[in-house]
């Protein structure tokens, strides 16, 4: 296991870091307060190449492997502070563009790859509902075939990008009496008749993702929009869950090597008591557990995009990986925000946003708790 890069690897991380900083922070006070998308940076970044970044060359994206991209996704995440535009790249990238990648048709893929990849579709998952949240595969919309098509009801929740987004991946039950075994995924078209999207909600953190209700009433859906097979929605959706959980903090650890350096910076010319704070050790050894973080966290997430490449099972992997950096993604940007004080409470420094933005990363793609039974059952517990 080989962890040293490439020059190419390294010009990579360089470019995109460089790209960050330079494109995607203006105005990020003000359009987190607002709650707003933009639309324009989401498109540089398709430009730069990010949307496409681990999709094949021949469906428009740019082949890289998963190491390559999980690299990209840090450097992006060290640096820009907009993790709401972060988030909603990943959410399009892993729970949309992945499944129809891997279980699209020639046709779908046709008409729905290279648009992901290229950032002029916008895509999502529509998988929760109002009374199936951990409990994936309890729900209860419903699809029945008609014909030359499927009929749609039932509603979803909580659906990260739903607002702005051009095609949904929804997942809906032909047989609830089968549990997951009826379950079908189906490409639902925004403008489809049938489908309503909510008002966007108001949330905590990751202001500038957008997310609603979706609500389906007799959406009639053509048949050829099946993703899959009829009744293999359990396992398109274990696929991309996978990856989701694999790759979509690889910006944390973005971030917590800028919560270190800003820290660090801080700690070293705010004095108290005639000296610099870092030299008390209660400011000294919070740094060093910033670092520890940083520097273990890193290791599982690159150790777990090598199993990718080598086509290893990655199950348990993908939960440790989801689990450690989602809790740590916490505890450093609070550690960060104490390191400032009075200064990280106040919204120009941007910490008490990244307290916002991490808190949301122990509940997506499944919950912390949820993590843990995961690996538990993996561990054979």
């Amino acid at each position: 296991m080989d962890f040293s890069w490439t020059d190419e690897q390294v010009a990579l991380r360089k470019s995109v870091v460089e790209f960050a900083q330079r494109e995607l922070n203006d105005d990020l006070i003000a359009r987190d307060a607002d709650s707003i998308f933009s639309r324009d940076l989401w498109d540089k970044c398709a430009a730069f190449g990010i949307q496409g970044m681990p999709f094949p060359v021949d469906n428009g994206g740019q082949g890289a492997d998963t190491v390559t991209t999980i690299l990209a996704l840090e450097a992006l995440g060290y640096g820009c502070r907009d993790n709401g535009l972060l988030f909603s790249i990943n959410a399009h990238m892993w729970s949309a563009a992945m499944p129809i990648w891997r279980f699209g048709s020639d046709d779908q893929k046709e008409r729905y790859l290279k648009g992901l990849c290229d950032g002029t579709l916008i895509g999502v998952q529509g998988m929760t509902e109002p009374g199936s949240g951990s409990d994936a595969f309890g729900m209860t919309t419903t699809a029945r075939l008609d014909g030359d098509r499927y009929i749609l009801n039932g509603s979803k929740t909580f659906i990260t990008n739903a607002p702005v987004a051009d095609v949904f991946v929804v997942f809906a039950s032909l047989d609830r009496k089968k549990g997951w075994a009826g379950l079908s995924a189906f490409l639902v078209d925004r403008g489809t008749p049938g489908l309503v999207i909510g008002k966007p909600f108001h949330k905590m953190g990751l202001r500038t993702s957008p997310m609603s209700d979706l609500f389906f009433t007799d959406c009639e859906v053509p048949i050829e929009n099946v993703l899959g097979r009829p009744g293999s929605g359990m396992m398109i959706f274990q696929h991309s869950i996978e990856w989701e959980r694999s790759c979509i903090l690889a910006n944390a650890i973005g971030s917590l090597e800028w919560h270190l350096e800003a820290s660090i910076g801080y700690a070293r010319q705010r004095e108290q008591f005639d000296q610099p704070i870092s030299r008390f050790q209660a400011v000294s050894h919070r740094l060093v557990d910033m670092k520890v973080r940083l520097e273990a966290g890193r290791l599982l997430l690159y150790r777990l995009g090598w199993l990718r490449d080598n086509d290893q099972s990655t199950p348990l992997d993908a939960a440790m990986v989801k689990l450690f950096l989602s809790e740590n993604f916490v505890a450093s940007s609070l550690d960060a925000l104490q390191t400032h004080g009075g200064y990280g409470y106040l919204t120009e420094t941007g910490l008490e946003r990244e307290v916002r933005d991490a808190i949301a990363s122990r509940i997506y793609s499944g919950t912390s708790d949820i993590q843990r039974n995961v690996m538990a059952r993996q561990m054979g517990l």
